[in-house]
């Protein structure tokens, strides 16, 4: 197991990541987060771990950018539940119906995986671009029928039928 990354918070508010000897953001420290990298941010003069405040801080910017993911009655009912008997409990609930959520995720990305070997958007786009190009063919042979001038395009030749086959002439004349 790889050591636990060090975070140091300065009074001017800056982060140090002593692993790469260079001062971060909060991007930086969500970066870490979505790669699963373990870290722990302590103030630099009192050693106290300011990681839960850290991570607390980073959702607040996520909240505020982009749709939030807690709605207000979800944030009331949380903060209900501070002070209550069901305090502790609540956290571990949380924390175990996101992890059943996230293996859930996981299990259906793969099964659809398996079902598609290309992303399902992948699959949309593909069939998007092909039926918008045999809409564009149906357009252009409607407007040469109706003004009378031969076509611009040619139609996807993927998706027109095979010709058949004209019959051979004997080559006398009747």
């Amino acid at each position: 197991m790889s050591e636990i990354r060090l975070i140091k918070k300065y009074p001017n508010r800056r982060l140090y990541d002593t692993a790469i000897s260079s001062y971060i953001t909060l991007d930086d420290i969500k970066e870490l987060v979505l790669n699963c990298i373990e870290f722990k941010v302590i103030d630099a003069r009192s050693q106290e771990d300011l990681t839960h405040i850290t991570l607390l801080q980073i959702i607040s910017e996520q909240e505020e950018s982009g749709r939030p993911i807690f709605t207000n009655q979800l944030l009331q009912d949380l903060i209900r539940y501070y002070g209550n008997s069901m305090q502790g409990v609540m956290g571990s609930f949380l924390e175990q119906g996101l992890k059943m959520f996230t293996e859930q995720q996981q299990t259906m990305t793969e099964k659809m995986g398996n079902l598609f070997p290309a992303s399902p958007l992948n699959l949309i786009n593909d069939m998007t671009q092909r039926n918008l190009a045999i809409w564009q063919s149906l357009q252009q042979s409607f407007l040469s029928v109706m003004t009378g001038s031969a076509p611009t395009t040619n139609p996807p030749k993927e998706e027109m039928p095979p010709e058949e086959p004209k019959p051979r002439s004997s080559g006398r004349k009747k």
